[in-house]
């Protein structure tokens, strides 16, 4: 449903004018990046971040084990952010993090941390597109690999 460069307020507004038309299977959700990168607070994450959690509960019939929640992966390790205070990235990656997965597990959904994958990509080049910027086809199977089982679990 989102788009890339989308913040929790761009997925909301989306989400409120053409909401899907159906319940899923289950839901996954992961969102903030965009949010930290263009300098949003983290009361406006809290908040939306929250609204969309619901959303996506709704999405999944309701059922809070259909829904999983991944953290934000933390770009400070690519070529994108070379130049930029990757510290304070990082620092703010975590901030957020904490926020998503606090809420996550107070709503009883599940909450996967796949940040320490795309950290890997400090040393491992080909966890990261050519963009520079995204994780690559390899980082996402490695997100899968938690993922599936997870998914698996609920389902059977």
């Amino acid at each position: 449903i989102a788009v890339t460069g989308w913040t929790t307020g761009d997925l909301l507004n989306s989400l409120r004018e053409n909401p899907p038309g159906q319940t899923y299977s289950f839901v996954t959700l992961l969102i903030g990046v965009n949010n930290q990168y263009q300098g949003r607070s983290l009361e406006e994450y809290k908040t939306q971040f929250t609204e969309l959690l619901n959303l996506a509960i709704s999405y999944a019939d309701n059922n809070k084990d259909h829904v999983f929640v991944l953290s934000i992966p933390d770009y400070s390790v690519t070529p994108f952010a070379s130049k930029s205070n990757i510290k304070k990235i990082a620092k703010e990656i975590d901030e957020f993090n904490e926020t998503n997965k606090i809420i996550s597990l107070n709503e009883g959904t599940h909450y996967l941390d796949i940040t320490p994958i795309s950290r890997n990509a400090k040393n491992d080049p080909s966890l990261i597109a050519a963009d520079g910027l995204h994780p690559s086809a390899k980082q996402y199977f490695q997100w899968d690999q938690l993922l599936e089982p997870l998914i698996q679990n609920e389902i059977h």
